[in-house]
C-alpha cells in the first residue's frame, strides 16, 4: 500500500544520491486522465508545443519541413491543459513528499518544466548529460523535479539515466560545453558518467530528482511512444531572480487537496 510520505531511508537516499523513486504513486484513473490530455494534445497539435526539430538534438529531424519534422517533443504548459495535473500534485501522497524534501511551503514555478515529455518512435532525439538548473535563475539551487511515468520507461524507449551523487559535486565551467551539456569527452567527466544508473519506471511511478542531478536520455528505439509529465517545485522562500525567465510566469503555492 502506498503511504503519504517518504520513509527516513528514502529521504536519506535523496540527500545522498540526488534522486528517489516512489513506486505506484499515481492511481489508474489519474493516469488515464493524464494520458487522455496527452493524446489529445499530440493528435491536435495543441499549442504551445516544442518540436524535436526545434532543438536539433542528435536524431531529430533537420527541420519542420522534412519527414517527421512536426514530431512533438514537449506539450508545454501542462498545468493549464487540464485540472488533473494540479489535482495530482496537491494530493497528500505527492505534496507531503515534496514538503519532506523542500519544507512546509512548496511552490510550483510554471515557467519551467510544467510539461508533458514525449518520445516518439523514429523521430525522437538524444538528450546529453545536463543539470536542469542551467535553464533557471533562483536565489538558491534548491529545486526538485517530479517526473511521472505515464507508461513503462526503460533505456530502450528513452528512459532517464541519472548519476547518483552528482548534485553534490563542484564542477568547473570547462566541464560543460557551450550548450551547458556535461562533456562526455573529458576523462574527468567520464569517470563520473560511468556511475550512471538507468531509471526504470512503471506507469504511475514518480521519480523525484534534484535540479543539480546530472541526467540524460537516449532517443526512443521502440515502436511505441513514451509519455511522461514533469513539474518543478521550490521552497516558497527560494524566489526567482527578478527580470529572469524564471520570474516571467505565475506560480502555484501548493495547498493540500483531497
Amino acid at each position: 500500500m502506498t503511504t503519504n510520505q517518504f520513509t527516513a531511508e528514502e529521504v536519506a537516499a535523496f540527500e545522498r544520491d540526488g534522486y528517489v523513486i516512489a513506486r505506484g504513486l499515481t492511481d489508474p484513473e489519474t493516469l488515464a486522465r493524464m494520458r487522455d490530455v496527452t493524446l489529445d494534445g499530440i493528435q491536435r497539435d495543441i499549442a504551445p508545443v516544442e518540436y524535436e526539430a526545434d532543438l536539433q538534438y542528435p536524431g531529430a529531424p533537420s527541420s519542420k519541413e522534412v519527414s517527421g519534422g512536426r514530431t512533438i517533443r514537449r506539450l508545454k504548459q501542462a498545468a493549464t491543459r487540464g485540472p488533473v495535473f494540479v489535482e495530482w500534485m496537491t494530493q497528500p501522497k505527492i505534496l507531503n513528499r515534496l514538503q519532506q524534501l523542500l519544507g512546509s511551503k512548496v511552490t510550483c514555478p510554471l515557467a519551467h518544466h510544467n510539461c508533458i515529455m514525449t518520445k516518439q518512435p523514429a523521430f525522437s532525439s538524444d538528450t546529453g548529460w545536463h543539470q536542469d538548473i542551467r535553464y533557471w535563475s533562483f536565489q538558491r539551487p534548491e529545486l526538485v523535479n517530479a517526473w511521472i511515468a505515464l507508461g513503462e520507461e526503460r533505456l530502450e524507449n528513452g528512459g532517464l539515466m541519472v548519476i547518483p551523487g552528482s548534485h553534490r559535486v563542484k564542477y568547473s565551467p570547462e566541464q560543460f560545453d557551450s550548450g551547458t551539456f556535461f562533456r562526455a569527452d573529458l576523462p574527468q567527466n567520464q569517470s563520473l558518467i560511468e556511475k550512471r544508473v538507468i531509471v526504470e519506471l512503471m506507469p504511475g511511478d514518480v521519480l523525484f530528482f534534484h535540479c543539480l542531478t546530472l541526467h540524460a536520455a537516449t532517443r526512443n528505439y521502440t515502436t511505441t511512444p513514451k509519455w511522461s509529465a514533469v513539474f518543478t517545485f521550490r521552497p516558497a522562500d527560494n524566489l526567482p531572480v527578478k527580470g529572469s525567465r524564471s520570474a516571467s510566469s505565475p506560480e502555484l503555492l501548493l495547498t493540500p487537496g483531497e
